[in-house]
């Protein structure tokens, strides 16, 4: 008689699934990116993955097509690349003719600037995983567009805070010679004084050395004279930041874009039940997630979470519902996210990490906000000079 139930009970679930399946509604997503042309660099030790951001997205809507099957709810995903020299105008067209309600923009800042100031052609959602300048949460804002991907600010933010936390408030500012590297410069500069560190000397990188061979000599040179307690370096690509590290004239840390970095997701984050996200994405991709990746999963993610709780399958609702205060995204970092109405920010913990280790994550404790203290790290609403309407 067991036996009998059980193999009914069976047979209804299996009716029930294919029910389910048969009546699943799309939800569908596009997937922009566009290759980015990279100076060389001296240490090519780690390669930079073709499918960045890409395997993340893929792995977002695998994770929210598990929830779906029970929902009746389907996750698609479309993927649309370019050659780093395709002009922005080609892109726009192929964005302008898509059918997706959801577009994610994994483009560099100047094709993403050029997509922005377009008339785009109909109302979308739009997600930058990619672009860290303030500029797009500040004065290039929009109400259709999301940013999964911190900005520089926030990412400076979060460092001070660790060192403001750790009293190394005396900072000699070392520079590379390309105009991103003066982009996270100019945010350690502003999160310096925003939390009360002193810059006590800066100097530029000029890239005409190779570190590889003159570092030892040149970096001492380079530090000797200057009292300070922690050096500084914005070198984004990573040109010559790592070269600074165990050669100062004094011995002292090196925080920045080397050294002591702030970062969204890095391979040393475990704990919030991080490691399960980490092995899933290790399984599917066959490497490490990094930030970009996670920017793309937390977008798609974004779409899946608000549908699910949102209890609907039309697009224009579930986007609606993303920019709520009422939406929370459990992203393994100890704390609910949300997006930031004045800029579209995702709210999200940074982590401050060393190649190998977590030393911590912010906002570090003491750091309040009347609202979040999320919302100590980067743009606050009064700092943002465009309106979301």
């Amino acid at each position: 008689m067991q036996r009998v139930f059980l193999i009914t009970g069976l047979v209804v679930l299996l009716v029930v699934a294919s029910v389910a399946g048969a009546a699943s509604a799309s939800i569908p997503a596009l997937y922009i990116k566009q290759r980015v042309e990279r100076p060389p660099v001296l240490a090519n030790l780690e390669e930079i993955p073709e499918d960045g951001g890409l395997a993340g997205a893929r792995l977002a809507i695998k994770d929210s097509n598990t929830t779906g099957r029970f929902t009746g709810q389907r996750f698609e995903l479309r993927e649309l690349e370019f050659e780093a020299t395709t002009d922005s105008t080609e892109i726009i067209r192929q964005l302008q003719a898509a059918p997706e309600y959801f577009v994610i923009l994994d483009l560099p800042a100047v094709t993403l600037e050029a997509v922005l100031t377009d008339d785009l052609g109909r109302d979308r959602l739009l997600f930058n995983v990619a672009a860290p300048d303030n500029r797009f949460r500040t004065e290039l804002c929009r109400p259709d567009l999301l940013h999964t991907f911190p900005s520089r600010a926030m990412l400076a933010d979060a460092l001070t805070q660790y060192l403001v936390t750790k009293r190394w408030n005396r900072w000699l500012l070392i520079e590379g010679p390309l105009e991103r590297d003066r982009l996270f410069a100019n945010a350690m500069r502003r999160a310096a004084t925003k939390f009360g560190a002193r810059i006590i000397e800066q100097k530029t990188w000029d890239g005409a050395r190779d570190a590889r061979r003159t570092a030892q000599a040149e970096v001492p040179r380079l530090t000797q004279g200057v009292e300070y307690d922690v050096l500084v370096v914005a070198d984004e690509w990573g040109d010559f930041g790592d070269y600074l590290m165990y050669r100062t004239w004094d011995p002292r840390p090196v925080v920045g874009t080397q050294g002591l970095f702030p970062t969204a997701w890095y391979r040393t984050i475990e704990q919030w039940g991080a490691t399960q996200l980490q092995v899933r994405f290790s399984k599917s991709a066959g490497r490490p997630m990094d930030a970009l990746d996670y920017a793309a999963w937390a977008a798609l993610r974004s779409i899946g979470e608000a549908a699910v709780r949102g209890r609907s399958s039309d697009a224009v609702t579930i986007g609606d519902y993303i920019r709520t205060p009422e939406f929370e995204l459990a992203a393994y970092k100890g704390r609910k996210l949300s997006y930031r109405p004045w800029s579209g920010q995702l709210r999200q913990p940074v982590a401050l990490s060393t190649a190998r280790s977590l030393v911590s994550q912010s906002p570090q404790e003491g750091f309040l906000h009347q609202q979040s203290e999320l919302d100590t790290l980067g743009f606050d609403r009064p700092e943002v000079q465009c309106e979301r309407r």
